[in-house]
């Protein structure tokens, strides 16, 4: 079992990254930028809106020159750089590199929109916190992860945790925005609290637009009022959960997640030390599930 939230999510959003980003950086490709990103060379591009969302969660939106798309494909994501201080003592600055996933439409025209948790301890979400409107930040991309194609999988499971929500929402609004793609996706959030669940407006309307094709179950691990008036899960997201709530083990179904690293952990096993997919266990395991059809952002 693992909490609905880990309490080392800041360590996901922010520190666990320090190294890895540089194994997504090694997945962008040579091709000619098709956007305003460029995946061979970071690129300024200005915050025009800050958005508080929850309690230690904002969202930033920046410009994109000539009312151009950032060039992203579903699924991928972008780094940012800045140069800061690893610690306090350092005499130095370093190029301190992070990777997000977008939370705007790839179609969208002349705006990005990064979702950020800001953690006192972290490094660059505090840092793209306190840029002004106006201020510029480093990004580069599209990084590519997983190839999403309209009705590739009938059935798509997902189990997110925390800022884990946003490559999610890159499929779903992929998938629930066109027509001809029949995929039904079933989704599965963990938070520590009510108030930590990040964009439930909008999980909560796709879920209304589209009921037989989109569903969601929240768990969380403290509910207001001790979950008086809570109609989702209470504390753990565990193998009967996703044997609840996700599509059962088949050549016809995936099963994506992404989390904190102990939540990766107990569901699925994170990463191969080179960040290639390596092998699934934790509760996907016992459930049945393999590397053909789990796939980790």
């Amino acid at each position: 079992m693992i909490a609905a939230a880990v309490a080392g999510s800041s360590a996901f959003s922010q520190g666990a990254f320090s190294s890895a980003s540089m194994g997504f950086c090694a997945e962008a490709d040579a091709k000619a930028p098709e956007g305003a990103l460029n995946p061979n060379e970071f690129k300024a591009f200005k915050l025009i809106k800050k958005e508080k969302l929850t309690h230690n969660t904002n969202l930033y939106r920046f410009e994109l020159p000539n009312n151009q798309v950032a060039g992203l494909k579903t699924a991928s994501c972008l780094v940012t750089k800045a140069m800061l201080k690893e610690k306090p003592e350092d005499e130095k600055p370093k190029a301190v590199v992070r990777p997000y996933t977008p939370t705007s439409p790839p179609d969208a025209k002349g705006y990005l929109d990064l979702v950020i948790k800001v953690y006192p301890t972290g490094k660059m979400g505090p840092y793209i916190d306190s840029l002004k409107i106006g201020d510029t930040l480093e990004m580069k991309g599209p990084i590519p992860k997983y190839p999403y194609s309209p009705n590739i999988k009938k059935k798509i499971g997902m189990v997110a945790g925390g800022t884990g929500i946003t490559p999610m929402l890159q499929v779903i609004d992929a998938v629930l925005s066109n027509p001809e793609d029949k995929t039904e996706i079933s989704l599965v959030y963990g938070n520590v609290s009510e108030a930590d669940i990040i964009l439930k407006a909008k999980i909560d309307e796709l879920a209304a637009r589209h009921p037989k094709q989109f569903k969601v179950h929240y768990v969380v691990d403290k509910p207001n009022l001790g979950g008086l008036f809570w109609k989702g899960g209470v504390g753990f997201v565990n193998k009967d959960v996703l044997k609840a709530h996700m599509p059962p083990p088949s050549k016809d179904h995936l099963v994506m997640v992404c989390g904190p690293p102990g939540m990766m952990a107990a569901v699925s096993g994170n990463k191969a030390p080179d960040y290639s997919q390596g092998e699934v266990s934790g509760a996907l395991k016992e459930l049945g599930y393999d590397k053909d059809n789990v796939y980790k952002f």
